[in-house]
């Protein structure tokens, strides 16, 4: 799946998972590593009460 976002951003991967109170500590954490590799990442809980974590490349 990819995509683009208004602020340049290329959406490159969408993956839909079951709520995890944890992984905006994980989405953080890969945020800070990956930073200088251009890539990012985005979570969001959807209206059908599952997690989106969506990867950008920057």
């Amino acid at each position: 799946m990819t995509g683009e976002d208004e602020k340049g951003l290329r959406l490159i991967a969408v993956k839909s998972f079951e709520p995890c109170d944890e992984m905006y500590k994980i989405v953080d954490f890969l945020n800070k590593t990956l930073k200088e590799k251009r890539v990012m990442f985005g979570l969001v809980k959807n209206d059908r009460g599952t997690m989106d974590i969506k990867v950008y490349e920057v």
